[in-house]
C-alpha cells in the first residue's frame, strides 16, 4: 500500500502537512505513516538529570503522535502507522524509508514565514537529489480550504 511519511512536530506547519497528507492518502487509496522525532539531549553531567530529560521528550512526542493520531482518524477515518524516534532528524527519516518500501512520498511541513526548519532545510538543499521517494513541501500559509482544494 502506498504510505506517505509526514514528519511532526509542535509548530503550525506540522498540522498542515498533516492535514494534506490524509487527505492525499484518502484519494489514493494510500496510508500514513507519523513520525515524531525525539532530538538526542546534550550530554548532562549527570545521568539521572538526562535520563528524566530523555523520558519528558519521549512523553512529549508520544503525546504528539497520539493527538495527531486521533485527528487523522475523525476527519478521515485512517488509522496511521505511528513512530516515535530518538535522534539525529535526517539520519531518522532515512532509516525510516529505507526500512519500508512501502513509503512512497516524504511530507514536511514549512513555516509561512522565516528559515526553513531543518529537515525541510536539509532534504530541499543539497540531498535533494538523493532521496529514494519524492519530497513533498507543504508550505504553512495554506488555509484548510487551499489544503483541501490541492490535495
Amino acid at each position: 500500500m502506498r504510505t506517505y511519511l509526514v514528519v511532526i512536530d509542535e509548530s503550525p506547519e506540522s498540522e498542515i502537512a498533516m492535514r494534506f497528507t490524509a487527505r492525499r492518502a484518502v484519494k489514493t487509496g494510500g496510508g500514513v505513516e507519523i513520525l515524531a522525532l525525539v532530538p538526542t539531549p546534550d550530554f548532562v553531567q549527570w545521568g539521572g538529570v538526562m535520563a528524566t530529560i530523555e523520558e519528558e521528550a519521549l512523553l512529549r512526542a508520544e503525546a504528539l503522535v497520539a493527538g495527531a493520531a486521533g485527528t487523522l482518524l475523525t476527519e478521515s477515518g485512517l488509522k496511521p502507522s505511528i513512530t516515535v524516534r530518538q535522534g539525529e532528524g535526517p539520519k531518522v527519516v532515512r532509516e525510516m524509508i529505507a526500512a519500508n518500501p512501502d513509503i512512497a512520498a516524504l511530507v514536511l511541513g514549512a513555516a509561512a514565514s522565516g528559515p526553513p526548519g531543518p529537515l525541510v532545510s536539509h532534504f530541499a538543499g543539497a540531498d535533494a537529489g538523493t532521496l529514494s521517494v519524492p519530497l513533498m513541501i507543504i508550505p504553512g500559509s495554506l488555509d484548510r480550504d487551499a489544503i483541501d482544494r490541492l490535495s
